[in-house]
């Protein structure tokens, strides 16, 4: 069994090889995923009115939905980027290295820079910038704290991580 790949308005989705595409997700239209990422069970990456781009060993984890804006912007999602559990990644931008926590919301226009944190739950307005090195939480996020060396290490531990676990699905 294979994930679901559709093609959409003559965009089918692209998948670097290797890379890890999980049974249960979903990649329709305008999707490119880079080298070594991983896109997880039950993920929908809906790339219908503009792209999603997705870097180098990035994780998109279970149950997370990527979409863009109809009139606006596409998704960019870097390099070495981890997408926790059930978020909702909407137009957005999210820079080489950057983190978002599972149940987070990233909203139209956001950016959020490499080596900054989302928290688990937050919601990101609509043309918000969570800088580097910063950490946002609550609904709507606010930056609360700085990154602690342990936490910067950890971001750099889970791309590394998710690769090595999908090895073992793949």
């Amino acid at each position: 069994m294979s994930a679901l790949l559709r093609t959409l308005r003559g965009h089918t989705p692209q998948i670097a090889d290797p890379a890890f595409v999980a049974e249960t997700a979903a990649l329709i239209g305008d999707v490119t995923v880079g080298a070594e990422s991983s896109i997880w069970y039950g993920a929908v990456l809906r790339g219908d009115d503009n792209p999603i781009r997705v870097g180098r060993r990035s994780n998109i984890q279970d149950g997370t939905i990527v979409h863009v804006s109809s009139k606006g912007q596409g998704t960019m999602i870097g390099d070495e980027v981890s997408i926790g559990h059930a978020a909702i990644i909407h137009a957005c931008t999210l820079e080489d290295g950057a983190f978002v926590g599972m149940g987070a919301t990233v909203m139209d226009g956001a950016v959020v820079q490499g080596g900054a944190m989302v928290a688990a739950g937050a919601l990101i307005a609509p043309g918000k910038v969570v800088r580097t090195g910063q950490v946002w939480m609550g609904n709507p996020g606010r930056h609360v704290r700085d990154l602690t060396e342990d936490e910067k290490n950890y971001l750099a531990y889970v791309a590394i991580h998710y690769w090595d676990l999908a090895q073992d699905y793949l």
